[in-house]
């Protein structure tokens, strides 16, 4: 099968400067609300039973080093090998593979939980239905699913990042619309929240999270 386009361009874009979008994207320390929307889903995998975890799209792995220190059996996927090499070094006691988000290299229902932190805004609006049919697939009956992206309609595209060319677009969505597709494929809402940008260098413009459960079988 043919690999589509925005695949190859994301994997390159991120190739060509790791250490760069590492530094830019930060750690969690100046976000006290991304902290807690972490810590709600780190709580209801727990109350659930727990089970393994993946971070899908975990560029340098911060959020899955974040999720590992609350306590989940959670590892990360990144569509970027020097992504993955970089994760691998910074946190060499956690594990990371490359791999896409729309094609997990998994059984079915296997995990407790999926989270796609800033990662779901690369994917091309008319692959996002097959990515959500993915996240269901893998996810175990009752399995969470959390989601963090960029509220809006237009996309932002990048030509240059860091002194390198690139070519990322960065797909802004809408809340409801995720909502209505996640129900789709039978994952249901426990919440949505929106808030506005706190990240002095990224664009400006609201963010939102999706926290949702797989339906029981």
């Amino acid at each position: 099968m043919t690999e589509p386009d925005f695949l190859r361009t994301t994997r390159a874009g991120y190739d060509a400067a790791p250490a760069e979008f590492a530094e830019f994207f930060g750690d969690l320390e100046s976000s006290p609300l991304d902290r807690a929307i972490l810590a709600a889903f780190a709580e209801f995998v727990r109350a659930d039973g727990d089970g393994p975890v993946v971070d899908a799209g975990c560029g340098a792995g911060r959020v899955t080093a974040h999720l590992s220190g609350l306590g989940l059996q959670v590892s990360g996927t990144d569509l970027s090998p020097e992504m993955i090499g970089l994760a691998r070094r910074t946190h060499p006691g956690l594990h990371f593979d490359v791999g896409s988000m729309t094609e997990l290299d998994l059984p079915d229902n296997q995990l407790a939980g999926i989270v796609a932190w800033y990662s779901i805004i690369h994917i091309a609006p008319e692959h996002l239905d097959a990515a959500f049919a993915e996240f269901a697939r893998v996810l175990a009956p009752g399995g969470r699913l959390l989601l963090a992206f960029q509220v809006g309609d237009d996309p932002r595209h990048l030509t240059e990042a860091f002194g390198r060319s690139v070519s990322l677009t960065f797909h802004r969505l809408r809340p409801d619309r995720i909502s209505e597709q996640l129900r789709a494929v039978g994952i249901g809402i426990t919440a949505q929240m929106v808030r506005e940008p706190d990240h002095p260098g990224a664009a400006q413009v609201p963010q939102a999270f999706v926290l949702a459960q797989k339906r029981p079988a």
